[in-house]
């Protein structure tokens, strides 16, 4: 049987075009004519030696055998930029001060510092947890080298918009436990003020002439899942780093307004940030990327 073996280059134009939904955009980022990124995606096909896309109205969508092979795809160009990174940069040292909200925390942190570690073994990183504010000022301050944090419109003097998430209704896993047509104020769970997402979730309530009251109040993300799987009330987050014991609710099934989308941005202390904190930026990007396109 004859082995096959993908090129890397082809997988970068199908993950880049399937990112960006585009892949005349895709052409554009990587420099490429589109009759050329058409060509590696035909070539892909033949290599896969079975059909990736479908028609789908004007445009293309996966087919089962395409959605596993981006899965790969993505896996597999991960790997191989760890590995050029790793030995281009085998005497990468100094430290990284890096911080990001609760919702990255078990997640991404691991994922990522993870694959920084393994590449870059005398890079020593300091990662804080924290809130949005706290987020801002150290970064701002010049106490943090990199901040992943969720938007408020603030802008610092190097950052980068990443996307946008849509705040999603949470309720314990196995159903909500309170309807608007009940008349009884919808017990809202949040974390401590200020919170971005406790006066999005306030405002919208506010402007749906819907009444609440304030049920459990924490300083933690895990405190504030704990309750809200406890069926003490409901909360608002994004789909990111969401636990199994809560869910994401459909608003119009309970009688609740629907909430915008909050942006996600990349903080920087510098513009040109040292060799280190740049790299890291890059993978965090990588991998934030992934998430907010699930989310959404």
């Amino acid at each position: 049987m004859r082995r096959t073996i993908f090129d890397l280059d082809v997988l970068r134009t199908f993950s880049t075009g399937m990112e960006l939904g585009n892949f005349a955009k895709a052409a554009e980022r990587l420099g490429r004519s589109t009759s050329a990124v058409s060509a590696q995606l035909k070539k892909l096909e033949e290599q896969a030696g079975t059909q990736i896309f479908r028609k789908a109205g004007r445009g293309l969508t996966l087919t089962d055998a395409g959605e596993t092979m981006l899965g790969y795809a993505r896996r597999l160009l991960e790997l191989n930029d760890e590995a050029a990174a790793a030995v281009h940069s085998v005497e990468l040292e100094g430290w990284v001060r890096f911080g990001l909200q609760e919702d990255f925390g078990e997640n991404l942190l691991p994922e990522v510092l993870g694959r920084f570690a393994r590449a870059h073994p005398k890079v020593r990183i300091e990662a804080r947890v924290v809130r949005n504010a706290e987020l801002l000022e150290r970064v701002t301050s010049g106490k943090l080298d990199l901040a992943l944090a969720w938007s408020d419109g603030t802008l610092t003097a190097h950052c980068e918009t990443i996307g946008e998430v849509p705040m999603r209704w949470i309720g314990p896993a196995e159903g909500p436990g309170w309807h608007a047509a009940s008349g009884e104020p919808m017990p809202l769970a949040s974390l401590e003020a200020p919170c971005l997402l406790r006066s999005a979730a306030t405002r919208a309530l506010d402007e749906a002439g819907i009444s609440w009251r304030l049920a459990f109040v924490s300083p933690s993300l895990g405190g504030l899942w704990a309750a809200t799987a406890a069926g003490l009330g409901l909360t608002i987050r994004t789909p990111i780093g969401l636990p199994a014991k809560v869910r994401p609710l459909e608003p119009e099934a309970i009688g609740l307004p629907e909430l915008p989308k909050l942006g996600l941005v990349l903080h920087r202390a510098e513009a040109e940030p040292q060799p280190a904190a740049a790299r890291l930026a890059a993978l965090v990007l990588q991998s934030v990327h992934g998430a907010v396109r699930e989310a959404s």
